[in-house]
C-alpha cells in the first residue's frame, strides 16, 4: 500500500511517499483498490463541489427578486447564470486545467475555492446588473480551479475500474449543491425580508445577505482543503509521472494563448500565418456577433460568447504546435469531441430547466420563495444525487461489457428527461387544486434525475481517453462543451426566447431542439470510442509523446 493519497497497488511498501518518491520508470502494476484515504479524499471533494454548485446556482432561486429590484428580464437572468459564469470559467479553465496537470492540484484548488468564494461574497454588494455581472465572472474563474484538479487527482486515486463510480459520487456534488441552493436562499431571503422589510444592516435585501451567507463559508473550506495530501499522477494505471520542472510555464503559454489580446501576440510567435488566421477568425466571429446583437439587442451576450469561442480556436490551435500529443488525444480525436459534445447537449436542457424552473413556480405557479426553495431544492438534490451515483454505477457496469457502454448512458440522459420536461413546463395554475406546483416539482426533479446520470459516463470517458499527465487538460476540455455550449446558450436562449414569446413555458420547451443533434453526436461516439481507447498509447507516441 503506498503513502499517497489513496491508491493500493502491487508496489512496495515504501515506492511512493510523495510525488517525487517514485521515479518516472518505475515498473508498477496497476492498481486493484482504493485505499480509505482515497475515500477520505473524494469526501473533501466532495464537499468542495457541493459548494461550487451552491454559489452557483443560488442564483436561480434569487432570480425573482434580483430581477424587481435591479430591473432585469429573464433574458438577463440567462445571461448572469448562464453567459457571464460561463465564459470565464471556460476560458481560465484552460490554462488553469494546464497547471493542475503541473502543479499541486490541491494548492491550486485551495487557491479557487477562496477566490470564487470571497467573489460569491462581493455578488452581495451589486447594485445593479453589470456589477453583479462582474462578480458572477469572478465566479466563473475561481470556479475553474475545481474540476480539473479534482477530476485529476480523484482519476490518481482510484483504479480505471472504479473511475466511473468515484467521478460520479464527486459529481453528485453538484445536484447536492444546487438543491441545498434552492433551499438556503429561498428561506434566507424570506426571513430576511420578514426580518428586514426595508433592508437590513449595510442596506442589504434578503437576496444580497443569501450570496453572503453563502459565500463566506468557502474560505473556510478552502483550510481544509490545503490539508490533502497531493497523489503520485499515474501510480494508479502503473504509469507513474515525474513533477514537472517547470510547471508555470505551461500555464503561462495557455494563459498566452487562450486571453485576448495576448492570443494574438502568441499566434504572431508561431508565424505571420497563424496571425492572419487569428485575425480572419476574429473577424469572421466579430461579424456573427454583431448579427445577432442586430437580432436579439443582448451585447454582452453575443461579445462574451465571441470572445470565448475566438479563445477556443487560439488555445487549440496553439496547443498543436506546443503539445502535439496532447492536442492529438483532445482535440484530433473524433471520440472525444463527440463524448464532450453529446454531453454538451444534455447540459444544454439541464442548465435551462434548471435555471428556470424557480421562476416558472414563481411567475406561472405563484409559490413564495420558501416553498419553492425546500421543494425544488430537496427533491433536485435527492433527484441529482441518485440519477448521477446509478449512472455511474450503471456506466461501469456497461463498460465492462462493451467499451461503448457508457455511451449508452450518456444517450439515456438525453432522451428521457424530454416528457418530465414538457410535463414540467405545461404545469398551469388551477385555482381549484392546490396539487399543480407539487405536480411541477415531481417532474422537474425528475427530469433533473434523469439528465444527472450522464455526468459520471462522460466524465470517466474522457479520463480514459487520454494520457495521465493530460488529464487536467481533457476535464477543461470537456467543460468548454458543458460551459461554452451548454450553459452559455441554453439558459440564455431559454430565456430570450421567453421574452420574444411572452410564455416562460415556451422559452424552456424551446430548447427542446437540441436534442436531434445529441443523438446524432453519441451515435458517432459509440462508434469511435473503442478504437479511440484502445489506442491511446500508440497516438500519443506517434504524435511525439516521450520522443
Amino acid at each position: 500500500m503506498t503513502g499517497t493519497i489513496g491508491t493500493e497497488t502491487h508496489a512496495t511498501p515504501d515506492s511512493a511517499a510523495t510525488a517525487g518518491d517514485t521515479p518516472p520508470d518505475a515498473a508498477l502494476s496497476p492498481a486493484t483498490h482504493a485505499t480509505p484515504y482515497a475515500w477520505y479524499g473524494l469526501g473533501i471533494l466532495f464537499l468542495v463541489y457541493v459548494l461550487n454548485f451552491i454559489d452557483r446556482q443560488i442564483i436561480t432561486i434569487l432570480a425573482p427578486d434580483i430581477k424587481a429590484d435591479l430591473g432585469l428580464d429573464d433574458a438577463d437572468i440567462g445571461f448572469l447564470y448562464g453567459t457571464a459564469f460561463a465564459v470565464f470559467y471556460a476560458l481560465f479553465g484552460i490554462p488553469l486545467g494546464r497547471l493542475a496537470d503541473s502543479w499541486n492540484r490541491v494548492r491550486l484548488l485551495t487557491l479557487g475555492l477562496a477566490i470564487w468564494s470571497a467573489m460569491t461574497a462581493v455578488s452581495g454588494f451589486a447594485k445593479n446588473g453589470t456589477t453583479l455581472g462582474l462578480a458572477r465572472m469572478g465566479v466563473g474563474i475561481g470556479e475553474a480551479t475545481a474540476s480539473p484538479s479534482a477530476y485529476s487527482l480523484i482519476s490518481d486515486m482510484f483504479p480505471k475500474r472504479m473511475r466511473g463510480t468515484a467521478l460520479a459520487i464527486y459529481s453528485a456534488g453538484l445536484y447536492f449543491g444546487g438543491g441545498i441552493s434552492l433551499m438556503i436562499g429561498g428561506f434566507i431571503v424570506a426571513g430576511w425580508n420578514n426580518a428586514y422589510p426595508g433592508g437590513g444592516p449595510l442596506g442589504l435585501v434578503g437576496w444580497q445577505a443569501a450570496f453572503l451567507a453563502v459565500g463566506i463559508p468557502g474560505l473556510l473550506l478552502a483550510a481544509w482543503v490545503a490539508t490533502l495530501r497531493e497523489p503520485v499522477r499515474g501510480l494508479v494505471d502503473g504509469l507513474p509521472t515525474p513533477p514537472a520542472a517547470e510547471p508555470f510555464r505551461g500555464f503561462l503559454q495557455e494563459l498566452f494563448a487562450v486571453i485576448p489580446p495576448f492570443t494574438l501576440i502568441s499566434a504572431a510567435q508561431r508565424g505571420m500565418s497563424a496571425l492572419a488566421v487569428n485575425i480572419g477568425v476574429i473577424a469572421a466571429l466579430a461579424v456573427a456577433a454583431f448579427g445577432l446583437i442586430l437580432l436579439t439587442g443582448a451585447t454582452l451576450q453575443w461579445i462574451c460568447i465571441a470572445v470565448g469561442y475566438y479563445a477556443v480556436f487560439s488555445w487549440a490551435a496553439s496547443l498543436r504546435l506546443r503539445d502535439p500529443a496532447t492536442f492529438a488525444l483532445i482535440w484530433g480525436s473524433p471520440a472525444f469531441l463527440y463524448t464532450i459534445l453529446g454531453y454538451g447537449c444534455v447540459a444544454f436542457l439541464s442548465y435551462a430547466t434548471t435555471a428556470f424552473g424557480p421562476s416558472y413556480a414563481a411567475q406561472v405557479l405563484g409559490e413564495s420563495t420558501a416553498t419553492i426553495g425546500l421543494w425544488l431544492g430537496g427533491l433536485g438534490a435527492a433527484g441529482g444525487f441518485i440519477g448521477v451515483i446509478l449512472g455511474g454505477r450503471m456506466s461501469d457496469w456497461l463498460r465492462a461489457r462493451s467499451e461503448s457502454g457508457r455511451i449508452i448512458v450518456i444517450a439515456f440522459g438525453l432522451l428521457t428527461p424530454i416528457i418530465p420536461i414538457v410535463l414540467a413546463f405545461t404545469t398551469v395554475n388551477d385555482p381549484d387544486s392546490n396539487m399543480d406546483f407539487v405536480r411541477f416539482a415531481v417532474f422537474v426533479s425528475l427530469a433533473n434525475m434523469l439528465a444527472s446520470s450522464a455526468l459520471g459516463a462522460a466524465a470517466a470517458t474522457t479520463q480514459d481517453l487520454v494520457m495521465p499527465r493530460m488529464r487536467g487538460t481533457a476535464t477543461a476540455t470537456f467543460f468548454l462543451a458543458t460551459t461554452l455550449f451548454g450553459l452559455a446558450l441554453g439558459p440564455y436562449l431559454a430565456g430570450q426566447m421567453s421574452v420574444i414569446s411572452g410564455s416562460l413555458s415556451t422559452g424552456v420547451l424551446s430548447i427542446l431542439v437540441i436534442v436531434p443533434v445529441g443523438i446524432a453526436l453519441l451515435l458517432a461516439a459509440y462508434r469511435a470510442v473503442p478504437l479511440a481507447e484502445r489506442t491511446v498509447v500508440e497516438r500519443a507516441q506517434a504524435a511525439g509523446e516521450g520522443a
